[in-house]
């Protein structure tokens, strides 16, 4: 009877154990700023991750699995961002798609790389991210001196007769992007009339911008994200000053036009060409805007990030994320941004940086 027993218990912890394996999820993560003021890009990221795996398991999943998605929030805080990768990593994702703000994901990468995690980001573009010779960081944006580039020689081609200000926040985007700009700008034979720095999180920008306006500025190019460079325009306005105000990528998000209002037309701002007007990306826009979604900013970057790893893993049939991280390396995939391949650093190989405009209706179009 012992014998009968133990035999029949073996045989139901075989059938549990095959039943959960049948039906064993893989979780995945991904992290950016959920609360706090930039919490609209972290929107962005939980909208395109959240659809690409709805449309994964909608296939039958990855491999045979059902992928769950475990959300971090870093609020752009780097301490924040480094305790996010610890819990995730404790997790056993075998990737990250994050974070939004570099200064968050130059940490977290560290994190994800002693916890064996895959970090693929939609939005970080400090070079300093892939610089560092670390083999799980990827990113399926464009760099901050590719962008500063464009940046600089632009002011430098359309305002060389203008007195030029460079302003940033002192973060790690801000001022990577600002110093970039710089440097293009002086290469291509002008100085700025100037340089100067401001605290990440300020609101009132009164001393700035009246020595702004002493110094006559008749165009400023911010390196920093949509809420105080929105606040910098309307308190230039308030003081009666038409200077022009150019920034990065971190404007690419409708909350800037919510703080500005009308204000905002005429503001330029370098971005990717945008995604939502790819081919590649049609029935995928169509996908979003159908759950009232628009898909601006970083959505589709975090989708394709997501469609990238699903499609190293299925070509290799496995999650192993140094796996994975060098079959990312040796492939071409084929996503909503079109196709990407990665260099020996983890940067995508084609970059499309373009300059924008915005509108008063809050919108903003490339700039033929």
């Amino acid at each position: 009877m012992k014998s009968a027993r133990l035999v029949g218990l073996f045989a139901a912890a075989t059938l549990l154990a095959a039943g959960t394996s049948a039906n064993a999820q893989i979780t995945v993560g991904v992290a950016g700023p959920m609360s706090g003021q930039y919490a609209s890009f972290g929107e962005q990221l939980k909208n395109g991750a959240t659809l690409a795996l709805e449309d994964l398991n909608a296939a039958g999943g990855v491999n045979g699995q059902q992928l769950k998605l475990s959300v971090g929030d870093d609020a752009c805080d780097p301490k924040q961002a480094r305790a996010t990768a610890d819990r995730l990593a404790g997790q056993r994702v075998p990737v990250v798609f994050g974070h939004f703000c570099s200064s968050s994901s130059i940490p977290a990468s560290e994190a994800y790389a002693e916890g064996n995690v895959l970090q693929i980001s939609p939005a970080s573009t400090n070079p300093t991210f892939t610089e560092r010779k670390l083999w799980n960081t990827f990113r399926v944006c464009g760099r901050d001196d590719q962008q500063g580039s464009l940046a600089g020689k632009y002011l430098a081609a359309n305002f060389k007769d203008k007195k030029i200000a460079i302003l940033d926040d002192k973060s790690t985007y801000g001022a990577g992007l600002a110093n970039e700009t710089k440097k293009a700008l002086n290469a291509a034979g002008v100085t700025e009339a100037m340089k100067e720095s401001y605290t990440q999180g300020d609101k009132d920008f009164t001393a700035l911008v009246s020595r702004m306006k002493a110094a006559g500025i008749d165009v400023v190019f911010i390196g920093g994200y949509h809420t105080e460079s929105g606040l910098i325009l309307r308190q230039m306005r308030d003081q009666g000053m038409k200077t022009l105000l150019m920034a990065g990528d971190a404007l690419a998000d409708k909350q800037f036009a919510q703080i500005t209002g009308a204000l905002s037309e005429g503001v330029l701002m370098t971005f990717g060409s945008d995604p939502r007007n790819r081919p590649a990306a049609a029935e995928i826009v169509k996908k979003f805007k159908a759950k009232g979604i628009d898909p601006e900013g970083y959505t589709l970057y975090t989708y394709a990030a997501v469609q990238v790893w699903a499609q190293a893993v299925t070509q290799i049939k496995s999650t192993d994320p140094k796996k994975v991280a060098a079959a990312m390396k040796a492939g071409k995939w084929q996503t909503v941004l079109g196709e990407i391949s990665f260099d020996a650093k983890g940067d995508i190989t084609v970059t499309d940086y373009v300059m924008y405009q915005w509108k008063a209706d809050g919108t903003y179009a490339e700039l033929k």
